[in-house]
């Protein structure tokens, strides 16, 4: 059974063992780091999450391996969302509420769109697990997994985490 903090399973745990989760989400893995789209529904094209694979509550409890390599990890990663988007800005938001396992939400910024100019894009997350906006189509999601698969295996400096 995945890690837990109460009684019940580790979600983040659960979906990194998860094959069709693995298949279907994950764009690259490290020793330390998981890093896949958002499951389907998603609430937009791009938002990634960079998650720990350890279980741990978040950055209170990175080994010094951790804590060397996570700036490298999240810019790695913030770049590729940019990359894979086009967005003016990528947001970070890590709360860990939900699932006490550390995953970082990257979140593609268009400066066109306003509804993801700041706070206001944490309502879009809220709308769609409402059914009250639509997902992100879950075929341009496949895409960009795709696309992040690709440019992961032509960039191999996602392994080149410093220690």
């Amino acid at each position: 059974m995945a890690p837990t903090r109460s009684r019940r399973p580790c979600a983040i745990c659960l979906l990194h063992e998860d094959a069709a989760s693995v298949i279907a989400y994950q764009i690259a893995r490290s020793d330390l780091w998981l890093l896949r789209h958002h499951p389907n529904p998603a609430p937009l094209p791009g938002w990634l999450l960079l998650d720990a694979r350890r279980h741990l509550a978040g950055p209170l409890e990175f080994s010094d391996k951790e804590a060397l390599s996570w700036g490298h990890a999240v810019r790695y990663a913030s770049q590729l969302v940019q990359r894979l988007t086009g967005c003016d800005r990528v947001y970070a938001i890590a709360f860990g509420e939900g699932a006490p396992h550390l995953h970082l939400h990257l979140i593609p910024r268009q400066v066109s769109d306003l509804h993801t100019a700041a706070w206001s894009v944490a309502d879009q997350y809220r709308l769609v697990a409402e059914n009250k906006r639509p997902a992100a189509d879950p075929g341009r999601v496949g895409e960009l997994v795709a696309r992040g698969r690709e440019y992961v295996e032509s960039d191999r400096s996602w392994l080149d985490i410093p220690s």
